[in-house]
């Protein structure tokens, strides 16, 4: 892959762009972006307006880049109004199984050196954040917080990532003309070009498939994503509420998978959201489907933001969690309730690597619902897969794995997901996305 290739990135995401701007950086000369709207892209999972920004992984890996992106989050100026500081608190119920993930993570933390708090009951998270007014998570609280954490306005960010592109010179292709729904390829297993939903084809020499949920439509991932639709709400507030609540830490229950942040001043709105196992979505005609083997999929036409919809079980776990930590706005009606893709991996592992059944394509992706905060970081990752020079422990992490094709019950996560069993979207609740 010399400078003068032309790189084709299908998907205007965090992985995506975040590609494109450091081959632009780099020298690489004809880098297009295709996505099916200009990013921010409404329905993504890199839009919204809040994402949690932290380093608190078990994971050494994870964390130690989290930290390098945190580092940067808060630190540089170009995130200043995008960036916005915030307590981190961890908490769940107490297990018998074995270490829970509170243990495992504040063990890492103090493995490396990085500072956290513990709290030994209810109590004492009331009394450190007397704000969250609830019963707190139960029947035996068990958690820990970290000041070193906060939150970032995804769709802000994004925008800010996709004019450093413009800026490059990288190009854009969107609308239908940037909708991609099959590929082109010749007898020896290479892309030509990417087929799209206007009937024209974009030619390249490399691609780069970083469409989140929408990759498996796309091509064979030999089991390796799930496509997986999480819910999302936002309870409005007066402005005198957005003062009230100025100081609630984002707050995560591990055990439910709830978790939510301090209030977004612009919108004026508390956002809460269930990192969990979600609901699945089987594809169907309107999808364009090309690849059989892939059971869950989001609708492919964008709408000009998600749609107010999100399954009475859904919405029953976001008042639940309300509850939890401020029940006097547990019956408010939600301005708005959405739901979000997540791009699964059977163990929680991002993917950076080349496509097993094509030459000269490069896989990015597989966030598990936890990528965003590594977007000050991820492209020069993404380079160094692309390149063949990421550390060999890395590179292992984030291959593309085909052993999965053939088995069941393989979404296990990395131990981080609560809550009930995944479900599926019906036709009837289909209807309503």
């Amino acid at each position: 892959m010399d400078k003068n290739s032309k790189i084709v990135i299908v998907g205007a995401g965090v992985f995506g762009l975040s590609t494109a701007a450091k081959l632009a950086s780099e020298g690489y000369q004809h880098v297009f972006v295709l996505d099916r709207h200009t990013p921010p892209v409404p329905d993504g999972s890199s839009s919204d307006i809040s994402r949690v920004i932290r380093f608190d992984y078990a994971d050494k890996d994870y964390l130690n880049i989290a930290y390098e992106a945190y580092k940067q989050w808060s630190q540089m100026p170009k995130y200043k109004g995008i960036f916005f500081p915030a307590p981190f608190v961890l908490t769940g119920s107490a297990t018998t199984h074995g270490p829970s993930w509170t243990d495992k993570t504040t063990a890492a933390l103090t493995k490396k050196g990085l500072p956290w708090t513990k709290l030994d009951n209810a109590a004492a998270a009331k009394d450190r954040y007397p704000v969250l007014s609830g019963a707190l998570a139960s029947p035996e609280f068990t958690g820990y917080y970290n000041d070193q954490a906060g939150w970032a306005d995804a769709n802000k960010a994004v925008s800010q990532l996709r004019d450093d592109c413009f800026e490059l010179g990288v190009s854009f292709i969107s609308g239908r003309a940037g909708t991609v729904i099959g590929l082109e390829t010749d007898l020896l297993k290479n892309i030509k070009g990417v087929e799209t939903l206007a009937g024209t084809t974009t030619e390249g020499d490399y691609f780069v498939l970083a469409a989140g949920a929408w990759s498996s439509g796309l091509v064979n991932m030999y089991n390796s994503t799930l496509s997986t639709a999480q819910v999302v709400g936002y309870t409005p507030l007066s402005d005198a509420e957005v003062q009230k609540y100025k100081y609630v830490p984002i707050y995560a229950n591990f055990s439910t998978g709830w978790f939510n942040f301090p209030p977004h001043d612009d919108t004026k709105t508390l956002k809460m959201a269930v990192h969990g196992w979600g609901y699945t979505r089987t594809p169907s005609k309107e999808d364009h489907q090309t690849i059989e083997s892939n059971i869950s999929t989001p609708p492919l036409n964008p709408p000009r933001q998600r749609a107010n919809f999100t399954p009475p079980d859904g919405e029953d776990r976001l008042r639940q969690g309300l509850r939890e930590i401020l029940p006097e706005l547990a019956d408010r009606p939600f301005e708005r309730v959405s739901l979000c893709w997540y791009t699964d991996t059977p163990s929680g592992d991002f993917i950076m690597d080349s496509h097993p059944d094509y030459n000269n394509l490069f896989v990015g992706g597989g966030g598990s619902g936890h990528a965003f905060k590594f977007l000050p970081v991820l492209g020069n990752y993404m380079f160094l897969a692309l390149t063949k020079r990421l550390p060999q422990d890395l590179a292992y992490k984030w291959r593309f794995r085909t052993e999965y094709q053939n088995q069941k019950d393989t979404f296990l996560g990395d131990g981080s997901r609560g809550g009930p069993a995944r479900g599926q979207l019906h036709a009837q609740k289909r209807a309503k996305l």
